[in-house]
């Protein structure tokens, strides 16, 4: 608390100094999201919590710049992960744990940032998802496989975002695994993303190898511990006046897993065999309608086929999941909402926790092959 206290003293004092020096400036900004959870089937019963951060992660950072001249400057961002519900850490306890980067940003030739840091695919093209634009946990993909809705962050990371060219952005990212092994636990990653008028367009391609480790590139908070992993994904979305649509891909390989952060352990491996490789295809189309500025529905399908091979058989569970919210913004800062979230899943009777509905937003696995989660809570922002 008390070095919470001296950060926030240091970011107003740092504000003060902002009317003396306009060309650099120094942000002190946050978001509070808690409310009511209640989830039809948790372990065969119906459950009732306070859950925070469930559509917008509760935080509060500090972001900043100092004009060097010659459209130079540099740049920095601390973002701290929070539980409103208890005040304690999240992301592991970390106390960044959402972000925490700097780096040097040109008018000219785009932005070079080092630390820990959101992929290419989760700036360019999570924003055309469910989960990353408007609802998120309710409208995450199965496990959040293809990371749509901000699990991990890529630690030991050089993050380039080039300038916006006709409407064309790009970023590379290389998250360093920081061992003697070098290629163990390392991260690449690239996206691309076009705008014209209402259309928005991205594509990305990001590969882990052997997540999971403390101090390489994706650490405890991976979802996937496997040999190595690549997602490929893709994403459009046009704007009307009142409406927007959208549809995403994404596609994940996972190859010789061990564990999900969604499993209990002693349901992650198939009777009498061993995981080989998990594959997931995400098929989703979105849409928001506001019927005032200040009032709006916005919600997801989203159909996941996986086919996930053992050494002693191969199997094709699949996940039909609908989404909604319903959003009313009391002023510029704070808005209070409701969601609903119904998942179902075609068993492919695999004995393990593929053959339960389980949303990132639950209180946890189903007993059965059907899940619906409703919330209603409010947001701040500071």
């Amino acid at each position: 608390m008390t070095k919470i206290a001296s950060i926030a003293a240091a970011a107003a004092l740092a504000g003060v100094a902002v009317s003396a020096h306009a060309q650099n400036s120094v942000t002190l900004y946050g978001v509070i999201d808690e409310g009511l959870n209640f989830t039809s089937n948790a372990r065969g019963h119906g459950t009732v919590q306070m859950k925070s951060g469930d559509t917008y992660g509760s935080r509060w950072g500090l972001k900043g710049s100092e004009d060097l001249g010659g459209g130079y400057r540099v740049i920095f961002q601390l973002e701290n992960g929070f539980d409103a519900s208890n005040g304690t850490l999240k992301q592991g306890g970390r106390e960044f744990g959402r972000q925490a980067y700097v780096g040097i940003q040109s008018d000219t030739y785009g932005t070079l940032t080092l630390g820990r840091q959101y992929d290419p695919t989760l700036d360019l093209w999570s924003g055309l998802t469910g989960a990353g634009s408007m609802t998120g946990d309710v409208s995450s993909h199965p496990f959040d496989n293809d990371n749509a809705d901000f699990d991990y962050r890529i630690n030991n990371s050089v993050k380039y975002t080039s300038p916006s060219y006709r409407g064309f952005k790009g970023e590379a990212m290389y998250g360093f695994s920081n061992d003697t092994g070098f290629a163990n636990n390392r991260m690449y990653s690239a996206a691309g993303q076009y705008q014209n008028g209402g259309l928005t367009a991205a594509v990305g391609y990001l590969k882990l190898n052997n997540a999971g480790s403390a101090t390489g590139a994706v650490a405890t908070d991976t979802v996937f511990v496997g040999s190595s992993q690549q997602n490929i994904v893709a994403g459009l979305a046009y704007k009307f006046d009142n409406t927007k649509i959208g549809f995403s891909y994404s596609h994940v390989d996972v190859y010789n897993p061990t564990s999900n952060g969604y499993f209990a352990a002693a349901a992650t491996q198939p009777a009498g065999g061993k995981w080989t490789s998990w594959k997931f295809d995400n098929f989703e189309i979105n849409g928001k309608y506001l019927f005032t500025p200040s009032l709006w529905l916005g919600g997801a399908y989203t159909f996941t086929e996986a086919h996930v091979h053992s050494t002693v058989g191969d199997f094709l569970p699949k996940w039909h999941q609908l989404s909604l919210m319903l959003d009313y913004d009391l002023s510029k800062r704070t808005s209070v909402y409701a969601q609903g979230v119904y998942q179902h899943v075609v068993s492919a009777n695999t004995g393990t926790g593929f053959d339960f509905a389980q949303t990132p937003a639950s209180a946890g696995v189903s007993s059965g092959e059907n899940q619906m989660v409703y919330r209603v809570a409010m947001i701040h922002r500071f």
